[in-house]
């Protein structure tokens, strides 16, 4: 451990797609280093939108209480990608030039980036500027690179878990095939663990491209052993020939069409997003959030806060943008859900 900088000013913000657990590292980080370290949390509002139009407030401790079990983030957050468009030659680089005006100007010391892949990629650039920054890596979809997990997993797979649970009773009672379609463009995370764990016939990911004459043989295999029903669990991010229609609507329209079975499909959307956070990603997204404080009082910078084997460390930014974890063929529960008969589809 490194000597301790006592009193520093912090900034913090929540950049991209909200998800359950942010105020819990919020509040991690902001109490630790209120309390432990002494420091001054300034929260800014709306992402890096904040950063730009100098848009802040001091946070106490008392903003902190009552904030563990909230969804969404107390911050607000955005899309706003400010290297974005920017080359080496050409084009508009006001922006990266008014966060670091407006960073030096309300006299911070660190900024925390709590966010997916594209917020860790802009806090590297802005390491890379010059500016002390620490990530906090969030996202339902669990593709950060780097990290074991991330906060915003557990609950969203819980939620669609729920939903799949629901589907059994439906498809049971009308003997029909439900198609459920997760959040997931690039990642099949959610669809897979939550596949596996409402006890899905059939899983498709984007990682592993799937067959619709190999579903349909499936699905009619099924039903000649006697299992009139059958759940699809499908990521937004697979193949979609259909284009217009999400990618749901086109597998019950095609799949009905292949093996005269009747489907009904169904899109759970935003709800995988919203609402309190599991006890499980509270937990984490405290542990994110002390951790992250930690790193600031040893002035560790430059860095993401990240699970490995259980044990928090932290990865250098410059490793971890840019990239995806994505699920592989041969991973270990794809492999065992294959062993218990579950088709991906190939």
């Amino acid at each position: 451990m490194g000597k301790i900088i006592r009193g520093q000013r912090i900034g913090i913000l929540t950049a991209g797609g909200d998800c359950p657990g942010i105020n819990a590292a919020i509040r991690g980080v902001g109490k630790t280093a209120i309390v432990k370290y002494g420091m001054k949390i300034m929260g800014i509002s709306d992402g890096f939108t904040g950063l730009i139009h100098k848009e802040y407030r001091e946070l106490t401790e008392h903003d902190l209480s009552g904030i563990l079990t909230l969804g969404g983030t107390i911050l607000g957050t955005s899309r706003e990608k400010p290297f974005k468009g920017i080359s080496k030659h050409k084009n508009d680089i006001s922006k990266p030039i008014l966060i670091k005006e407006h960073y030096e100007q309300m006299g911070l010391d660190c900024l925390v980036c709590i966010g997916g892949n594209g917020t860790l990629k802009t806090a590297h650039l802005l390491s890379e500027e010059g500016l002390n920054v620490v990530g906090i890596p969030k996202t339902i979809d669990n593709d950060v690179w780097g990290t074991d997990v991330t906060f915003g997993f557990d609950s969203a797979v819980n939620i669609a878990t729920e939903a799949i649970d629901r589907l059994h009773s439906t498809a049971n009672s009308h003997k029909r095939i439900m198609i459920i379609e997760l959040m997931g463009h690039n990642a099949g995370w959610i669809a897979l663990y939550s596949g596996i764990a409402g006890g899905g016939d059939v899983i498709l990911i984007p990682e592993i491209q799937y067959s619709e004459e190999k579903i349909a043989e499936y699905l009619h295999h099924r039903v000649e052993e006697n299992k009139p029903y059958s759940i699809v669990v499908v990521a937004e991010g697979i193949k979609n020939p259909g284009k217009d229609r999400s990618v749901a609507h086109y597998l019950s329209n095609r799949i009905g069409e292949m093996t005269g079975l009747e489907c009904r499909e169904t899109v759970l959307g935003y709800i995988q997003r919203g609402g309190t956070p599991s006890a499980m990603d509270r937990v984490l997204a405290t542990r994110y959030g002390t951790a992250a404080a930690g790193m600031i009082a040893e002035g560790d910078f430059g860095k993401m806060v990240a699970l490995k084997d259980n044990r928090i460390v932290s990865v250098p930014l410059s490793e971890v943008s840019g990239k995806l974890k994505l699920v592989g063929s041969d991973d270990p529960l794809v492999l065992k859900a294959r062993n218990m008969g579950t088709s991906f589809g190939n």
